[in-house]
Formats: structure tokens, sequence, C-alpha cells
């Protein structure tokens, strides 16, 4: 599936976030723009959760996405919020918690409902969540905020092996985690 943004345009009253924005994605890529330039505004026009003033995105299909907030079930484990995203899954919850291991959440932080994990924890709930989930493209906006180096290390490995080949944006300044995930950069503004 190819991702098919033309002559997209957003504007807030008089101020122009972007003009005339076309791109083609088929394999992940990281969004590179400065603060301000409307990275995130971009994001939810491809999750369908905004309209753009003019252009066109075609071949998004069913899109999972780490929003800047977590947006998790606060009652619900960090297994459980992944779970809910799955048809099958009860069956899936050994490989789930597999994931949560290699991220580096074993045993007692599982066991906790997500309104009390740290943020680094929700974070990764939440980016495990739109790994997991069933879709044709996946986006990231800052999905590495508060993970300390090795966490943000094992998070980007993790994305390097499961979007391989398909449709990813994944919004960020942190230089690190661009080296990290050696993905192309789209330099945005």
């Amino acid at each position: 599936m190819t991702l098919q943004i033309e002559n997209l345009a957003k504007r807030f009253g008089a101020h122009t976030l972007f003009e005339g924005l076309s791109l083609t994605v088929e394999a992940p890529a990281v969004l590179w723009a400065p603060s301000g330039w409307g990275k995130t505004t971009l994001l939810r026009i491809l999750m369908g959760l905004e309209k753009p003033d003019a252009g066109a995105v075609t071949g998004a299909g069913r899109v999972a996405a780490v929003f800047q907030e977590d947006r998790l079930c606060p009652q619900l484990s960090a297994v459980e919020n992944v779970l809910l995203v799955l048809p099958d899954g009860k069956a899936r919850r050994g490989a789930v918690e597999a994931d949560f291991a290699r991220l580096g959440m074993t045993g007692e932080a599982l066991a906790l409902p997500a309104a009390r994990l740290s943020g680094g924890q929700k974070r990764r709930a939440a980016l495990l969540r739109a790994v997991w989930a069933k879709a044709d493209t996946r986006l990231f906006d800052e999905p590495f905020t508060g993970l300390d180096p090795v966490s943000m290390g094992q998070a980007a490995a993790l994305l390097k092996e499961r979007c391989a080949g398909k449709p990813a944006l994944l919004a960020t300044h942190d230089r690190a985690a661009i080296e990290a995930l050696g993905w192309p950069v789209i330099e945005l503004g």
C-alpha cells in the first residue's frame, strides 16, 4: 500500500501551516520540521481527525497511531491496552508480554493499571498498541518522549523491525531517535 499526500494545505484563520504539500510514503520515514510547522496537524489529517483546507490523502487505509498523549485506558494494564486492538487478543497475550519484556517492562509493571505507570512505561504501552494494531499505515507523534536512551534504543529497534517495508511516518525533533531508526528523513518547512 502507498500513502499519497497531494497538494495538502492547512490554515488556522490567517495563519497557514502548510500549503501545496505532496508526499508519497511507501516505507517508514521520519518527518522533521521546526516547532510549530504543523507536523502534529499533518498526522491528525492523515488519521482523519482533521480536515485539510485543500488537497487529498489517499492510500492511508487503516491507521494506527501514537499520539503525543498516551491515550491509554487508565483502568487497564499495559498488556490489556494492547490486547484491545487485537481481535484474538487472549491468544496473543504471551507474544505481547514478550514485546514488553523486550522493551524492559516485566512482572510488577505489567500487573499495574496504566494510571499507575510511569510516563516512559505509558509511552511503551502506547507504542506497542500501535505496533500490534492491524493497520495499513502507522503514525507516530514524538513516540520516544519520556524514554531514557536505553529504552529509546529498544523501542527504535522494535519499530525498525515491525514497520519495515510499510508506510509509517514518525514525527520527532530527537536527533538520537532519528539516528537510531536510520529511516529516511523528510524535511519540511
